[in-house]
């Protein structure tokens, strides 16, 4: 077998290898993965975040991410931010959207910690006290300057992915370490192909999303080809792959917190919106 055959059967195996790991987790027809339609998926609160009543004395910032609607989400992630201020007691959740027109970046389009059409969230970066507030003011910032308000698209960008990256470049102390399977993320202009990645404590080089590589602290070492992540993270040790995401330790320790008040959260806000999802 010559070179070249060999490298491909590597890189075909390397490829497919995640995916075939992502589906057996979650097999087509099991019980995580219900046969919902955007209309009746379950969107009520996960519990994932404090709830704000009760720490209403506290600032918290967190950045979120959950499966993608339907077969998208065995390759993609959709993440979001949310954060109160101390003495608020609701949140302000931003996530770009790329249905409906018009500015895709949207302010509260979901609860802070909802369902993402059944998918639960996880939990990429969690801040809490005078450090959450101190960030707060430069994330809002962030959004505010977002490159690319008015531009969706699902590959290679820019998408949700492309938009939380960006939060997480200008606001460095988030400590943000975005998935290996969060696809667009790495999405950069084609006049800005070099700079901060995701995290904002390393180094990119990209282009349009397809093609590059990050350096970092919390991202580790990771290559994108056509879109597809492979890396591994020192930090806390994991393989970075498509469509798994992670495979070893958790970036952020997925804590439940409030349970009781979570659930209670959740019976309340079940009634479903009409909205449609696009990530």
């Amino acid at each position: 077998m010559g070179k070249g055959k060999t490298l491909f059967l590597g890189l075909l195996a390397v490829i497919i290898l995640p995916f075939g790991i992502s589906l057996a987790e979650d097999p087509p027809g099991g019980k995580t993965k219900e046969p919902y339609t955007w209309r009746n998926a379950p969107r009520h609160s996960s519990g994932v975040a404090p709830d704000p009543a009760r720490h209403a004395d506290q600032a918290i910032v967190m950045v979120l991410a959950a499966d993608t609607f339907g077969w998208r989400g065995y390759f993609a992630v959709h993440p979001w931010i949310i954060y109160k201020r101390a003495g608020e007691t609701s949140y302000t959740r931003y996530d770009v959207v790329g249905w409906g027109g018009g500015n895709a970046v949207r302010k509260n389009y979901a609860l802070p910690d909802g369902l993402w059409f059944g998918a639960k969230p996880k939990i990429l970066a969690d801040h809490r006290g005078p450090e959450a507030e101190g960030l707060i003011d430069q994330v809002e910032v962030a959004v505010k300057n977002y490159p690319f308000p008015r531009e969706y698209r699902s590959y290679p960008g820019p998408n949700s992915n492309t938009f939380i990256a960006h939060i997480g470049r200008k606001v460095s102390a988030l400590n943000l370490d975005m998935p290996a399977n969060a696809i667009g993320k790495d999405f950069r202009a084609i006049t800005d192909p070099v700079g901060m990645s995701s995290s904002g404590q390393g180094i990119q080089a990209n282009f349009l999303g397809v093609l590059g590589f990050s350096v970092g602290l919390e991202e580790g070492i990771e290559l994108n080809l056509l879109g597809l992540n492979f890396g591994i993270d020192f930090n806390r040790p994991a393989l970075r792959l498509p469509s798994v995401g992670r495979l070893g330790m958790d970036n952020v320790d997925q804590d439940i917190p409030d349970s009781a008040a979570a659930e209670k959260r959740g019976s309340i806000n079940r009634e479903q919106a009409s909205f449609k999802p696009s990530s």
